[in-house]
């Protein structure tokens, strides 16, 4: 049976604009001894920009889950679902592996900014993959753990095809029975695809915003990140009852992806991402 300190993070709020890249990737994994089946679920608000590179916020409501039942670890990150087949041994070292399921809500709708607003709007992707990573356990304490994770994702509706890598490192650890803490850091990999159907403007729509230059690039390293978490329990302690939840994501877009009119004329390549709420665990 796989023992875990069961927290869910509010870097899994359903933030359209932003989360659903894998930015926010502060989601806790300490592990403690807690015999059976555990659940977390809660509600929350978040706090983020209404597209991937905008100058433009919004609030948005989040809901999220984390569980750990039948030795099978489910979190959700974003608008994506993570199910850790892989069972924990008892040693210091330990292998993290599944699958990966989402959806990618990024301009498929009204954005403030009135030019890119008048863009075409983009299709919702369907997102399947998997991750794959190692951890370490007791680097300060019984409890800590930190992470070397790899995400792959492709879309499988032609949203904007091939494969995007997201390798994280994540420290957690609770620093007492009723309070938690983790830190990630991150970066963004993406295709040719990817790039051109989110950060570039084509002749057509240059035709159709002429206030837009055309633009084009290639995939490559789109962004860093960094997140931290912290959970403070208000009944109980973390390992049962409520808990209040905050999360604040930095992500900074670079090279190509900064250069892109849509972030440099009409927008920002510093990203900010915060959320708050409440969960219950059971």
């Amino acid at each position: 049976m796989r023992h875990v300190l069961a927290l869910a993070a509010f870097a899994s709020f359903a933030a359209p604009a932003f989360a659903q890249d894998g930015g926010l990737d502060a989601v806790p994994d300490a592990e403690t001894v807690v015999p059976g089946d555990i659940v977390t679920i809660g509600v929350g608000a978040a706090y983020g920009p209404d597209y991937e590179g905008s100058d433009d916020y919004r609030f948005l409501p989040g809901a999220f889950l984390r569980a750990d039942v039948g030795g099978i670890g489910i979190v959700t990150r974003g608008l994506y679902l993570y199910a850790d087949v892989v069972p924990d041994g008892d040693g210091k070292i330990g292998v993290d592996a599944g699958p990966i399921a989402g959806l990618r809500f990024s301009r498929t709708r009204q954005v403030d900014d009135p030019l890119v607003d008048a863009l075409p709007d983009r299709k919702t992707g369907i997102e399947v993959g998997g991750f794959a990573g190692v951890s370490v356990k007791g680097l300060t304490n019984p409890y800590d753990k930190l992470s070397f994770r790899l995400d792959a994702l492709t879309d499988v509706n032609g949203a904007w095809d091939g494969w995007n890598f997201g390798p994280d490192i994540t420290f957690a650890t609770p620093l007492s029975r009723k309070t938690f803490a983790s830190a990630s850091v991150g970066i963004d990999i993406v295709s040719d695809d990817f790039a051109r159907t989110y950060f570039a403007v084509s002749p057509e729509e240059h035709a159709l915003v002429p206030a837009l230059p055309v633009y084009d690039l290639d995939g490559g390293v789109k962004s860093w990140d960094v997140g931290l978490l912290v959970a403070q329990a208000v009944t109980g302690d973390l390992l049962g009852g409520f808990q209040l939840f905050a999360n604040a994501n930095y992500k900074k877009l670079l090279g190509d992806f900064a250069d892109s009119p849509l972030v440099a004329e009409r927008g920002s390549a510093s990203q900010w991402f915060v959320a708050a709420g409440v969960g219950y665990t059971f």
